[in-house]
């Protein structure tokens, strides 16, 4: 298996096929598989050795499909960027991998020359923008017209393909390391399921970086359909493209949904000149869907079949789907719908306790995986790795039960992580920040319930003696060091957080007065 795979077979087999829509230009797979070769040729030209690792720090661009081949063509290793990162964050993540070459377009050009500036690693930086190339940097087109074309690498099956920054727990992210074979196998799962056929016509609205968005390219190369590309989550954009387009398969975190529903009520005339009809398959995920929001689109959308995915980086991502007949009235009414679907195809769930032993159906424990998705390992983190994935499971963090049927239910988070608005943000890298704040003593970071992002960053803060702050002072400090969407959007002071026998903060009990209904 190698991710190449379904290009190679499309340039036999449809050459002249349109595969890339974006901004009203489009490629063929011939044109498509050219550039890619060349891109390859110039990274080996630039000295990209096998094994080495590329960044990409952009918008959605048909460049950026470009990227997620050209690079194993080339024989090294993807390290997509997290475009919501702060500079601190996306510097370690390059000089913790060793990665030595970045691609960077207009919008992130002044923050890409300043990371470059203060790596250790970086050898090159490649400008794949519209403008004039900045200083220091080098053209994108340029090389690709220069470069010969190479032969594919063929690296396949457990060779790495490429490392995905997720949240860490200590504070740091953990590059999560995947190879091809994991990268197709989960792809294989919504193959499976019937999405993204040959003949589908797939919008990359969810950011490209996101594992979520290139588990559906992967899957689109193997079918051999067609790629369109919106930049930003625009809601006038996406419902447009998927008009001109004929849009048939997309996958929306809700939190974009809660921004498409409102502009279509408060632009109504533009909806009905819009022709949505070619939309079969809404899939979401990264966070719960409510059944007001899922009523709604049923409204918005009543031929369109949905589809849920639940899954971690670590999973490439896929673990459980809630597939379209799932979704039906049955299953409104037997409460399945508020489940997060069974084992993906290619994928075995279970419910563990804390020896690892499979608990009976009802019972709550830790979601663990098993199959040919889960990841290589941790980057340079063998101790996490090892607590991780035991006996070849990986357990996830996540609590929750098994009913009769397989259907999993999410009750609690094991690990102390906030999922905002689709983001994973993890409590201890908000916490480290906030402990250089010169009036905090000590901080306890949780999820609160959110109408819009589904869960909001909420920080429960000790003051150091004699000492004041607010939210603004808070929030400014945090934004120095970690990305805006993981700074805390609420607080409170309290004279001290509740401790157990051992000194461990009770998050539980923090959280409870949000949670309860």
């Amino acid at each position: 298996m190698y991710m190449t795979q379904g290009l190679h077979r499309s340039l036999q087999q449809r050459p002249n096929d349109i595969a890339v829509r974006f901004q009203g230009k489009g490629l063929t797979f011939a044109e498509y598989g050219a550039r890619v070769a060349r891109l390859a040729g110039a990274l080996r030209a630039l000295g990209v050795a096998t094994g080495d690792h590329v960044a990409m720090y952009s918008l959605n661009s048909a460049r950026y499909l470009e990227y997620f081949l050209a690079v194993p063509w080339a024989g090294a290793v993807l390290n997509p960027v997290n475009i919501r990162w702060s500079p601190a964050e996306i510097l370690y993540s390059f000089d913790e991998s060793e990665t030595v070459v970045m691609i960077v377009d207009d919008t992130f050009k002044e923050a890409g020359a300043k990371v470059a500036a203060e790596s250790r690693t970086l050898r090159h930086v490649i400008y794949a923008g519209d403008g004039d190339t900045p200083p220091g940097m080098l053209d994108y087109e340029a090389l690709i017209a220069q470069s010969e074309p190479i032969e594919d690498a063929f690296r396949q099956g457990d060779d790495l393909a490429g490392i995905f920054y997720t949240g860490g727990t200590t504070g740091f992210p953990k590059g999560v390391m995947l190879s091809h074979a994991n990268l197709i196998w989960a792809a294989s799962c919504s193959l499976i399921a019937g999405a993204y056929s040959g003949e589908a016509r797939y919008l990359h609205a969810m950011p490209m970086f996101h594992l979520a968005d290139f588990a559906g390219f992967m899957a689109l190369m193997i079918s051999g359909g067609r790629h369109v590309v919106v930049p930003t989550v625009d809601p006038a954009a996406i419902l447009t493209l998927i008009s001109e387009e004929g849009i048939t398969d997309i996958l929306l975190a809700p939190t974009i949904i809660h921004m498409l529903l409102p502009w279509m009520d408060s632009h109504p005339e533009e909806v009905s000149k819009l022709d949505l009809s070619s939309l079969k398959l809404l899939s979401y995920g990264a966070s719960p869907m409510t059944q007001a929001l899922m009523g709604r689109l049923r409204q918005v959308f009543p031929s369109v079949g949905f589809m849920q995915g639940y899954g971690m980086t670590e999973l490439a991502p896929m673990g459980t789907q809630l597939l379209p007949q799932h979704h039906s009235q049955v299953y409104v009414e037997n409460g399945r719908i508020g489940s997060v679907g069974r084992a993906a195809a290619t994928v075995e769930v279970r419910i563990v306790d804390k020896d690892g032993r499979e608990v009976p159906r009802g019972t709550r424990g830790e979601i663990a995986v098993r199959g040919p998705n889960v990841m290589l390992g941790y980057w340079n983190k063998p101790e996490a790795t090892a607590q991780a994935i035991r006996n070849g499971w990986m357990h996830t963090g996540d609590g929750g039960y098994m009913d009769d049927e397989g259907f999993v239910f999410l009750v609690d988070r094991l690990k102390d992580m906030i999922i905002s608005g689709g983001e994973n943000v993890y409590s201890a890298e908000v916490e480290n920040a906030l402990s250089s704040h010169p009036a905090v003593a000590q901080s306890a970071v949780i999820g609160i319930p959110h109408e819009k992002w589904g869960e909001a960053v909420h920080a429960i803060i000790v003051l150091r003696r004699g000492q004041s702050t607010s939210l603004e002072s808070v929030q400014a400090h945090c934004r120095e060091r970690i990305a805006g969407y993981k700074c805390p959007r609420s607080i409170e002071f309290r004279e001290a957080l509740p401790l157990s026998g051992v000194g461990k903060v009770l998050k539980y009990q923090l959280r409870e007065s949000y949670w309860k209904k």
